[in-house]
């Protein structure tokens, strides 16, 4: 299938970028942020090149999860606005040319939500149903694979009838029961309502735990409902899509694409796997980790795409790393037993895990932008943001963001104490890590990644071409195409700390071929049967794109 032939499949090239709507910008000081104050900021994130915007949870809730124990799927959090303010917003983006998404949040409910109040109320309540109960207790010694050491098992007594409640995450996050149809109707309902709002598409909250079927559960295939959510999604949208969260090994993780039925369930997911391969390569100084993953990646259906990130807004999890391989990057990046969350995340973001490295940090987004898939960021890494170690736990990340040196790095004019977060006080503080100055900065962090950005949006190759490994086993320096039919792109990465020289040969070019630095203004020419050969410095990378005779590409 041909790029030209394909471009509703937006997705494919996007540039996504996640955010908080509480910790983005706050328009009335009162010291939460909301949508207006994200719509005043559209602009720049068109400037940035952004052409996706996520949302994480902006429903009513009590928000003792940030904002994931949902009271209302229909709703808008007062404190953030209303449903005027949301399509406002939606509409100046899709102005700007970007598409809004939105985070589904569907295995479970708040205990506040009024299905849940009135299944308490009564075992005869219409949507008792609508959640999982048991009679006995349960397995004693059952622990909460979800947040170990945090939350203890996985069923919680409901004193008024006797029966337990299954929550796989927190105890006042009660799991819907996705085998009862009423339960996948208002899933359904919930879809629809956002689409006809004007979104793009739903990141899927938590996607494997959404399709465990409870025990003595009339349900022949739980796939079967992701289809069946596809499906719907289509009729009302062609080009929405679903974005899932599935930390699984490759060879369960497939399955949830419908990879057996032409990709006809999640459209997109993010890779855990290759992203912590990735850690561990950076740390061994060594790419062998990550070609090991991206080699190792099954072949997918193209009406579907993976979805690479550095960071997200929970702890950055190790989880399919080894014992001896997680500890390994323990105690590279997170040596303090308070930046680890869970036995198997830590809870800091790039810039302080590589120490402020400005070679390392440029090195890690430049790869990531040239990984085949979907770039994926979270709001703050084009400034270099850092946590606030103070805060405990996945909040440390979650800071305001930082857009001067003004009072509360210019997120809010309210006073410190009511704010929803705190930014960070030390070398990472606003004073020091900022949006305002880095725009008058042109060799910033800021203005390296719109220039990236802009690269890459020129470069289709990126999101939809074939992977192949050039540089040799044991080489510190990464050498991988990226070949699709409208051309072929080299990047170059040196994961080492020492200045390196790479040879590697494009033998199936044509005679006159070249390549383009993308990032610079050098024009390689090819030696004897494609041979080029680089000197890399400590932490180097080249973005390279093959020019061919008469290939008509502006280069």
């Amino acid at each position: 299938m041909r790029i030209t032939d394909t471009s509703d499949l937006w997705w494919k090239s996007a540039v996504i970028y996640c955010l908080d709507v509480e910790t983005f910008l706050d328009s009335n000081g009162d010291g939460i942020g909301d949508l207006q104050g994200l719509a005043a900021r559209i602009d720049y994130l068109a400037q940035l090149g952004v052409t996706c915007i996520w949302l994480m949870p902006f429903y009513p809730s009590p928000d003792r999860d940030d904002g994931y124990d949902v009271t209302d799927f229909f709703g808008v959090d007062p404190r953030l606005g209303d449903h005027g303010r949301f399509v406002e917003m939606v509409r100046t983006a899709k102005d700007r040319g970007m598409r809004v998404i939105v985070d589904l949040v569907i295995n479970h409910t708040s205990d506040r939500h009024p299905w849940f109040v009135s299944a308490k109320r009564s075992v005869n309540s219409p949507y008792r149903d609508y959640y999982v109960w048991r009679d006995d207790p349960p397995p004693k010694g059952q622990k909460n694979s979800v947040f170990p050491g945090e939350a203890d098992g996985i069923w919680t007594k409901d004193e008024k009838s006797g029966q337990w409640y299954l929550h796989s995450f927190y105890e006042h996050q009660p799991d819907l029961n996705v085998a009862n149809p009423r339960v996948r109707d208002e899933i359904a309902r919930t879809v629809g309502f956002w689409l006809q709002l004007g979104v793009a598409g739903f990141r899927v909250d938590a996607v494997p735990f959404l399709l465990e079927v409870p025990e003595g559960a009339e349900m022949a295939n739980p796939h079967d409902f992701l289809r069946d959510v596809r499906r719907f999604l289509q009729r009302r949208s062609s080009e929405a899509v679903l974005l899932g969260e599935v930390n699984l090994p490759y060879d369960q993780q497939v399955a949830f694409f419908g990879a057996n039925d032409d990709g006809q369930e999640l459209t997109m997911q993010f890779d855990f796997v290759a992203m912590q391969r990735l850690y561990l390569s950076l740390v061994r100084q060594d790419p062998t980790p990550l070609v090991e993953a991206l080699t190792a990646r099954p072949e997918l259906p193209t009406e579907t795409q993976w979805a690479n990130f550095l960071r997200n807004h929970d702890e950055l999890t190790l989880d399919q790393l080894s014992e001896d391989e997680r500890q390994e990057v323990f105690d590279a990046l997170a040596p303090d037993e308070k930046q680890r969350v869970y036995g198997r995340g830590i809870v800091r973001r790039l810039p302080t895990m590589l120490e402020g490295d400005p070679r390392r940090i440029r090195m890690a987004y430049s790869l990531l932008f040239t990984l085949p898939g979907t770039p994926v960021l979270f709001y703050g890494e084009e400034i270099g943001m850092g946590e606030n170690a103070e805060i405990t736990g996945r909040q440390a990340v979650r800071t305001p963001m930082q857009w001067s040196r003004d009072k509360n790095g210019g997120f809010s004019d309210a006073a410190a104490s009511r704010l929803v977060s705190r930014p960070p006080g030390d070398g990472f503080a606003p004073e020091h890590v900022n949006v305002a100055d880095q725009l008058e900065d042109r060799g910033s962090l800021l203005h390296f990644f719109r220039d990236l950005i802009s690269r890459y949006r020129i470069s289709p190759e990126l999101g939809w071409g074939r992977f192949e490994v050039l540089s040799p086993k044991g080489s510190r320096v990464l050498v991988h195409s990226l070949r699709a039919d409208v051309g072929r792109m080299v990047a170059v990465h040196n994961f080492g700390d020492a200045p390196a020289v790479m040879a590697f040969a494009l033998e199936d070019e044509p005679e006159g071929a070249s390549l383009v630095d993308l990032l610079g203004a050098e024009r390689i020419g090819l030696g004897d049967r494609g041979r080029v050969e680089l000197e890399v410095p400590a932490y180097g990378y080249r973005w390279l794109r093959v020019a061919r005779p008469g290939d008509g590409r502006v280069t």
